[in-house]
């Protein structure tokens, strides 16, 4: 049997995705910027994708930028955006960002801001208390992700939004949606916010698209420049199948995914808590509403999260120590040492990431798999 539970890592392309691809190389492959009949066909297709993925964040009306991903849409949203700030002040960055966020400290440190780390309790969540102190009007914005990609800790993006009303208005608000769009709520026009990032690969279209969506008076700068697509803040011709693709995926989503997922989480947990007694979850408890329902991060101790992974491969199931995003870097996990976890816990942490379409049988392999190697790896472990 084989079991794929690395899905925040990447997912499997969905049949009606390769599907609506295959159609757009094959028919609608012309330049969606030329003026002729088959062409403005193809913007068409483009345009009805684009809507489609505003509507799904609850953002009609706001605009929307295709990106090659959520890297480029999170370093579009914060530097493009910075670029436009007058006068430097205080960026605000959780501590369990993901690279593509924290990576652009040097950056904009470059243009004049400072960075600081907002921190978070020992679930994964922003330490709302902490962030008040942090809060006043020199602060010129804001960026933390929807959904943990170690932990599957939700932060509290309306908290926060509320937050900034109060205590610095004029401040953005940028939140990587990477791994929580579709999969926890998003009411982008409530909220508040800014700016919003998210990836095509973790919804089941490929890889190389995703988006950005941008509140409508909100300012942002080009870091790309060219022929003034995606009206002018993302220049380059238009990867016309990625984006039909992703507007499929997000078309076909499934309504019960997250409650599916929800309880195969459950289950997984469940049976991995019986099999090793000595199990420790990293991140909210499953009834916690912060919990997302797609990660589980578990250690394992005393078993190296490494030497437990490579274990079950031998036996089809495909697992991951962490965040699959840094090109094979393989050290103890910044989120887990942020969310105070043990370095001995962190070095034995596993991350179960699941799709809607995960079997019961399947966890229950899986189970099986992580029982049987850890009753046996147990006693090889060196004291």
């Amino acid at each position: 049997m084989e079991v794929y539970l690395d899905n925040s890592a990447t997912t499997r392309p969905s049949d009606a995705v390769v599907a609506a691809m295959m159609d757009a190389m094959q028919t609608h492959w012309h330049n969606p910027s030329a003026l002729y009949r088959p062409a403005l066909e193809a913007e068409k297709l483009v345009r009805a994708a684009r809507e489609t993925c505003l509507k799904a964040a609850g953002a009609q009306g706001h605009r929307m930028i295709f990106t090659s991903g959520g890297t480029e849409a999170d370093n579009i949203a914060i530097l493009g955006h910075l670029r436009t700030v007058r006068k430097p002040g205080r960026v605000l960055i959780s501590s369990v960002e993901h690279p593509a966020v924290s990576a652009c400290v040097q950056e904009l440190e470059r243009l004049g801001h400072r960075a600081e780390v907002i921190p978070v309790t020992r679930t994964g969540v922003i330490d709302l208390a902490r962030l008040e102190d942090m809060l006043d009007e020199d602060v010129r914005m804001l960026c933390v992700m929807q959904v943990n990609n170690e932990s599957g800790a939700i932060q509290p993006i309306a908290e926060i939004a509320a937050l900034r009303r109060a205590r610095c208005p004029e401040a953005a608000i940028h939140v990587d949606g990477v791994q929580g769009f579709l999969r926890v709520p998003m009411d982008f026009g409530r909220l508040g916010i800014q700016s919003y990032a998210f990836s095509g690969h973790k919804l089941h279209a490929c890889k190389g698209i995703g988006g950005l969506i941008l509140r409508k008076e909100h300012r942002v700068q080009p870091i790309v420049y060219g022929g003034g697509q995606e009206e002018n803040y993302r220049s380059g011709t238009e990867n016309v199948p990625g984006m039909i693709g992703l507007g499929e995926a997000v078309r076909t989503y499934p309504a019960g995914g997250p409650a599916e997922m929800m309880a195969r989480k459950k289950r997984l947990w469940n049976g991995l808590r019986e099999a090793v007694p000595g199990a420790v979850l990293n991140g909210p408890a499953l009834e916690d509403p912060a919990c997302a329902p797609h990660i589980l991060n578990v250690s394992l101790p005393p078993v190296r999260s490494q030497t437990m992974l490579f274990a079950l491969e031998g036996d089809g199931v495909y697992v991951s120590a962490g965040s699959a995003c840094a090109s094979h870097k393989q050290k103890v996990s910044g989120v887990l040492t942020a969310m105070g976890v043990p370095a001995q816990l962190a070095d034995c942490a596993l991350r179960f990431s699941l799709c809607p379409g995960i079997t019961e049988e399947a966890i229950d392999y899986t189970v099986a798999m992580v029982k049987k190697h850890y009753d046996m790896l147990q006693k090889y472990v060196r004291r």
